[in-house]
Parts: C-alpha cells; structure tokens; sequence
C-alpha cells in the first residue's frame, strides 16, 4: 500500500514541520511520507531545512498577489503531488474558501492555545494577560474563520507563576511536536467521525 502524503505549507522556521519530518524517520508516523513543503516566503529557514533533508521544497511567493490567485497556485501543486492531508506548520496566511473547499476536511492547523480560548495572535501572551492557570495546543481542522474548526487533538500546559512570554511559548511548543504528529496519525487512520463540532474516534 502506499504511503500517505502530506503537504506542508510553512512562512517561517518550521519547527512544527521538522518535528513531524523527524517522527515519519524515526517511524512514529508510519506509512507516511511529506510530498512537498510550500513557503509563501523565500527567506523561510523552514524551506531551507526541507531542501537539506532532500524533500520537494518550492515557493509559492504570496506578496502583491491576490489571495485567490496564489491559493489555485498551492492547490495546483498538491494536487499534482496527489497530497492526501495538508499541513500548516507556521503559515501566517489565511485561506481562500476555495482552498478550504479544495481539501475539505484535509487540511490540519496548530494553535498554541487551547482553543476557543486566546485564538489569532500572541496567544501566550494572551493566556498570561487574562491570567489562566493553563493553556496548551491545539490540533484542529481548517475552516473558513480563523482558528475555528474543529478541534482534533489538544494538549495542555500549567501557566507557571515564573512564566513570560518566551518560557511558557517553548513548553507549548514541546508539546506542540508531540500533538500535531498524534493527531495526523488519528486522521490518516479514518477512525473516527464528525459530529456537529465533535470529533469522534471509533473504538
């Protein structure tokens, strides 16, 4: 049987997408291959490091282009590569509805929030401006709003009394690495269903 591809789609470093590159290696996600990396950016380190592991790596520049126009450009070249669950690792670009109606169902985000709570930017220091004692990830289907749909997988992370910004952003993103490949094992192994907002794994 072949193995399930994925696209990436990255605008900045790519952690997210190194760690799930890191796991298919080490076999934790098994029968699964990245087709293709896609940055919107040039200058992404997260590209780079695709092209350095030997991974299909291009650039799809979004600047002075029309969000429609660019969106059938990445659609075109995920479909070419016959992608079967698209990624976003750090792609700080909104989605077309034609692109989420191109993939519906198909295509994952992570938040370091535990949504609904704290969605958009600088979540962490949404969660230490309101004062929760927890906040986390979230692994979540993409919709047409903004860190909407619904909810896969999440973690969560204490909020420590010592904690700014930057120390409570690197504990989410430790468990960050470890959710986004978890939840793309439970998609890609079509156990469960979709209930109203719900996610539902098959026993």
């Amino acid at each position: 049987m072949a193995p399930h591809r994925l696209g990436i789609l990255l605008s900045g470093r790519g952690s997210n997408f190194l760690a799930i590159a890191d796991n298919i290696r080490q076999g934790k996600l098994a029968d699964t291959e990245i087709a293709i990396a896609i940055s919107n950016r040039a200058d992404a380190p997260g590209i780079a490091a695709a092209r350095a592991l030997g991974l299909e790596a291009h650039v799809i520049e979004s600047r002075g282009r029309k969000r429609e126009e660019h969106d059938r450009e990445i659609i075109a070249a995920l479909e070419q590569r016959q992608v079967e669950l698209v990624c976003l690792a750090g792609y700080m670009r909104l989605l077309s509805a034609a692109f989420v109606q191109a993939f519906p169902q198909r295509i994952l985000n992570i938040h370091p929030s535990l949504l609904p709570a704290f969605p958009g930017l600088d979540a962490q220091q949404q969660a230490l401006d309101y004062g929760v004692q927890f906040t986390g990830c979230t692994v979540h289907f993409v919709d047409e709003q903004l860190d909407h749909g619904v909810i896969v997988l999440q973690k969560q992370v204490p909020v420590l009394e010592s904690d700014d910004e930057h120390s409570l952003a690197e504990r989410i993103l430790a468990q960050e690495h470890l959710a986004y490949s978890e939840a793309i094992a439970r998609v890609l192994s079509g156990e469960y269903e979709i209930v109203g907002r719900r996610y539902l794994r098959r026993s």
